[in-house]
């Protein structure tokens, strides 16, 4: 063989060792940033980790700090607010009554006939409207007129049948979910706005009293008869359909409960009993926390950057608002110190809340062989392309194990407030049933997160207990409940 032909070949022999070199190298980078992926995915399984004993100590704090919340104002991380709720519908109720639900850019106007028990709910109709965003800004007086000339053309259009008996005023239920300091069932201040409206001139007022003044000046005559939040409508929403309901949750964008107290239970309470001896708290538990609560260190800096770092700790990790963002800075980190989608960060997984809750849950709830539905999510929302199956499985187990750990905090919430009420153990002889009403996008639609809510409660009360514990979806509180709470506080009730 030649010298030509030797060095050629040696060439070659370097060349294909190198080649090789280089594959194995990759393979091993490969598989060291995949380790990387595992190793922050088991981490995070670990962190988020909701075993039944730490879940049986969070129910135990949620009802200590209830009781604190009763006590004193400001004795606890929990409001307990009085709502001043004391007689929620019993199905007896009759006639016309009005709701106006306001909580965002939209609102909405309804009217119900009620049929009293035979009837129920006869009729309804509804009308919602946006509210342009210069009256979101500008003054109390042009906000409270707008809707004030909504409610009275919405008045006008009353058909056959839809008519107040002669010589009636005409009754309203205010669903306003802002935060408000209520001083009566039919008054309450204004303590800030939030969801994008600012007008400084409301702040600290009534707002029962600015919608009243309203209406006055556009000859509508029409009372105000409760103000409440969406909360407390979908316990009166449940209660009305079912007399054994005794506490409601929200799970949606947000998340709050409101359960019914007995009056005398409530040492911060300074004004007469309520005959019926019961009162409505609205525990605004999003911001309850304690110090068993699984936070990781994706919630720690979400809390850190949100626009109220400290509060709301417990809504943080089971809300809607919040479980996509957990997962994308899940994701985030697994971009960065693993190259789990190649070389680069995409650039839209930097973009905070880009990855929406009904987004995780549709892929949290693919069924396809390849997690097609996860491959265009990434496609659609975050601009990634080429992702493996492998890649698609592990995006699942990062939404499987956020949206667990969210509903069996939620369970464990739940029982927080049974274990209040003495609800949480069965007595000799004793079959009453407790039922739990329960609203919002989160509940409603996201299966995975509701089915294991509900599994956990089981497991947290035992099979005794559990079979007299009953979750009930109720729809529409802001609208259908807030119309009941007008009737069931109606000034025309025979005392």
């Amino acid at each position: 063989m030649g010298k030509v032909a030797v060095g050629a070949a040696v060439v070659c022999a370097a060349a294909v060792c190198a080649a090789t070199a280089l594959v194995v190298r990759h393979r091993m980078q490969s598989s060291g940033k995949w380790a990387r992926t595992v190793a922050i995915l088991k981490e995070l399984e670990g962190t988020c980790g909701t075993p039944i004993g730490k879940l049986k100590q969070i129910a135990d704090a949620m009802t200590v700090e209830m009781y604190a919340g009763l006590a004193s104002e400001g004795g606890s991380k929990l409001k307990m607010i009085i709502s001043f709720v004391d007689n929620l519908p019993t199905g007896d109720e009759k006639g016309l009554f009005y709701a106006l639900d306001l909580g965002g850019t939209n609102f909405r106007v309804l009217r119900v006939l009620l049929g009293g028990k035979e009837g129920r709910v006869v009729k309804q109709e509804s009308k919602e409207v946006s509210i342009p965003h210069d009256l979101m800004i500008g003054t109390s007086q042009e906000l409270f007129d707008f809707i004030a000339t909504e409610l009275a053309e919405f008045v006008a259009t009353e058909g056959e049948g839809l008519h107040v008996s002669s010589g009636k005023q005409r009754e309203l239920g205010f669903t306003f979910s802002f935060p408000v300091k209520q001083t009566s069932i039919t008054s309450g201040n204004l303590i800030k706005w939030t969801k994008g409206f600012s007008i400084e001139d409301a702040v600290e007022k009534d707002v029962v009293g600015e919608l009243t003044k309203a209406m006055e000046r556009m000859g509508l005559d029409m009372r105000v008869s409760a103000l409440v939040n969406d909360t407390i409508g979908t316990l009166a929403g449940g209660r009305y359909h079912n007399q054994d309901v005794i506490a409601a949750v929200i799970l949606g964008t947000g998340t709050n409960a409101a359960y019914v107290e007995r009056a005398n239970a409530i040492p911060k309470w300074q004004g007469l009993l309520p005959k019926s001896g019961e009162m409505v708290i609205n525990m605004e538990w999003g911001n309850f926390r304690s110090s068993h609560l699984p936070l990781t260190e994706y919630d720690q800096a979400l809390d850190v950057e949100s626009k109220n770092p400290g509060e709301q700790i417990f809504e943080k990790v089971i809300s809607g608002m919040y479980l996509g963002e957990i997962v994308r800075r899940v994701l985030y980190r697994m971009a960065e110190e693993a190259a789990f989608f190649g070389d680069t960060v995409p650039p839209k997984l930097n973009i905070p809340y880009i990855l929406r809750t009904p987004d995780m849950s549709a892929m949290h709830h693919d069924t396809s062989s390849d997690l097609k539905v996860v491959g265009n999510k990434l496609k659609d929302i975050l601009e990634i392309t080429n992702t493996s199956l492998k890649m698609r499985k592990v995006i699942v187990e990062v939404c499987d194990i956020v949206a667990t750990r969210g509903a069996r905090l939620s369970a464990a919430g739940i029982v927080g407030i049974l274990k209040k009420l003495g609800r949480d153990t069965v007595r000799d002889g004793e079959t009453q049933k407790s039922v739990i009403a329960l609203d919002g996008g989160l509940y409603e639609h996201y299966k995975k997160f509701s089915g294991c809510m509900e599994s956990t409660l089981k497991e947290l009360l035992g099979e005794d207990v559990a079979e007299n514990i009953i979750v009930e979806h109720s729809n529409d509180g802001s609208g259908i409940g807030a119309s009941l709470l007008a009737a069931s506080h109606s000034q025309y009730l025979e005392v």
